[in-house]
């Protein structure tokens, strides 16, 4: 632990978390518009239905991630509103840190679909995919978790 370090209060840890959230949500909605908006192109049509259903898997895992960020405000107004307490705070954490998990998984399937219609190669379009994965999970998961130890 780092001596340089102090601890937060419930309110420090609260404001930051709604900070947190603020930063991530624009960032997932306007992914979830650029989702929602490329059924809609003539070249999805064309593109072979397990790749359609990737593209409609990463829109659900994108409105998973939506949903659990704001879980938070909507914990907090519903359950506790007008105080803080621990609860409320390892639930929003806990939230927002899982939103990533579904947002990864959703991010990494539209790279595997956008692959496809460059290369046309299910190979590179996996291999895409799956790299996404692992590139965001490491530094979203492995990296912090490392570091926290």
């Amino acid at each position: 632990m780092d001596e340089h370090a102090e601890k937060e209060s419930l309110k420090e840890q609260m404001t930051r978390i709604n900070e947190e959230a603020r930063m991530i949500l624009p960032g997932i909605q306007a992914l979830f518009g650029f989702q929602s908006i490329a059924v809609f192109s003539e070249r999805f049509d064309q593109l072979p239905a397990y790749a359609q259903d990737c593209h409609a898997v990463a829109l659900a895992l994108v409105v998973l991630a939506i949903g659990l960020v704001m879980l938070p405000a909507a914990y907090h107004r519903l359950v506790e509103a007008g105080r803080i307490s621990g609860r409320t705070i390892t639930i929003a954490s806990r939230a927002i840190c899982y939103a990533l998990v579904p947002l990864a998984a959703g991010l990494a399937l539209d790279i595997s679909v956008v692959l496809y219609m460059v290369t046309e190669q299910n190979v590179v379009s996996a291999a895409g995919g799956i790299a996404a994965f692992v590139l965001l999970v490491g530094m979203w998961f492995a990296y912090p978790l490392h570091a926290r130890r």
